[in-house]
């Protein structure tokens, strides 16, 4: 169903619709008022009529249109095709316009620049229903030989990712064009397992009590709460709820932009532990007339690299501890959880896993017990070993 909407720099009414698969929004002169939507929401219905049909013709309702290049590009890749199916290039574009819409802004961009990067140029003028297992086999070996331009190959993951658009692409084409896809019994890479390097909780007393003062209170709640880089970086104080003592995790900041958290697992609250709730007290008091609960002095969310540059790496080095990524304070949150016998249940809904399945296999480790607790028995472990943190 289309809507008609208002643009806030002009204030002026615009159709947004859909139409061969394809969003269509067009401008009009009128000004944002009743007698004017009324007049466009009954035209809209008429075009939604005559599209329903399959008798709406787009040039002769806006024939000015700049949709008109993309809608003719569109059609072509639907009926000018060889063998039965469409060439690579026009369906994987038609493919990628047709599911932007369900993905975030940062996945999108990841999926554009490994279509135009990788993909693309080795299949864009094939038959989309012509290509082999062996051409994608041949695909993947080239893939492994590709170095990036600090001399290191590809890694494992990353060229799954490749290979899981090419998957997602040629399945699609196989079931619109009822042809057997080529991608069939081909495994991951397996990816080599990571360890997690944690830090005991000496050491994490150790940072705390070290770090610049101004970074007391962000480290202290990448400690203990399980944040992402990108939940503590783009937490607002509107996410924060002192009276109920929750942090509500709804977006993330990646690439200076806020978008939706990762998935729908990471959509949850957090319970403060009383060293959190403390924290946020006293960062409510520097950054609390900013919209983000961590900014720097013109009220922009920290810079990830930026603090890990001038703050974290030369932090670990000067108390000559071993060098490690500021995301390892997560893998911390959960291995003292883990070691003070909190639930895992509660554990996984802290740090946005769906099923207790991703803890166990990343924490086996450092599951000592299974008792049933639900934040109390951390409280405790922290009140008994936290030294004073207090910078002031």
């Amino acid at each position: 169903m289309g809507h008609i909407r208002v643009r806030k720099e002009t204030g002026k009414l615009y159709f947004d619709f859909k139409y061969k698969n394809l969003r269509c929004r067009e401008q009009t002169a009128l000004s944002d008022n009743q007698t004017n939507r009324k007049k466009l929401k009954g035209l809209l219905t008429q075009i939604e009529a005559l599209i329903l049909v399959n008798q709406f013709d787009y040039a002769k309702q806006f024939p000015d249109s700049k949709m008109l290049p993309k809608l003719e590009k569109s059609h072509k890749t639907m009926i000018q095709v060889t063998n039965g199916t469409p060439n690579f290039e026009d369906f994987a574009n038609t493919w990628f316009d047709e599911m932007q819409t369900s993905w975030r802004i940062s996945y999108k961009e990841k999926v554009r620049h490994i279509l135009d990067n990788r993909i693309l140029p080795r299949f864009e003028k094939e038959d989309v229903g012509q290509i082999t297992k062996a051409d994608l086999m041949q695909f993947r070996a080239q893939l492994a030989k590709v170095t990036r331009k600090n001399g290191n190959p590809i890694s494992a993951g990353h060229i799954n990712k490749h290979m899981k658009i090419l998957r997602m692409i040629l399945n699609e084409a196989a079931d619109r064009y009822d042809f057997t896809t080529p991608y069939r019994n081909i495994k991951p890479l397996k990816v080599p397992k990571t360890d997690i390097a944690p830090f005991t909780l000496e050491e994490v007393n150790l940072i705390l009590t070290t770090v610049r003062a101004d970074f007391v209170n962000y480290f202290l709640l990448r400690f203990f709460t399980g944040l992402r880089t990108g939940e503590i970086n783009g937490l607002k104080w509107q996410y924060v709820d002192f009276e109920n003592r929750l942090i509500f995790i709804r977006e993330c900041l990646l690439n200076g932009r806020t978008e939706y958290t990762k998935n729908d697992g990471s959509y949850r609250e957090i319970q403060m532990s009383q060293p959190v709730f403390d924290a946020l007290r006293k960062q409510k008091l520097i950054t609390g007339d900013y919209d983000y609960v961590f900014a720097n002095n013109n009220g922009q969310p920290l810079d990830n690299n930026n603090v890990a540059k001038r703050v974290w790496h030369p932090l670990l080095r000067n108390l000559g501890l071993e060098p490690r990524s500021p995301y390892q304070s997560r893998h911390t949150s959960a291995t003292l959880w883990l070691a003070s016998g909190e639930s895992p249940e509660w554990i996984a809904k802290q740090m946005g896993h769906s099923t207790t399945m991703m803890l166990f296999r990343v924490y086996s480790r450092f599951v000592p017990n299974l008792t049933r607790n639900d934040g109390s028995a951390f409280e405790n472990l922290l009140k008994n070993n936290l030294s004073g943190v207090n910078h002031d």
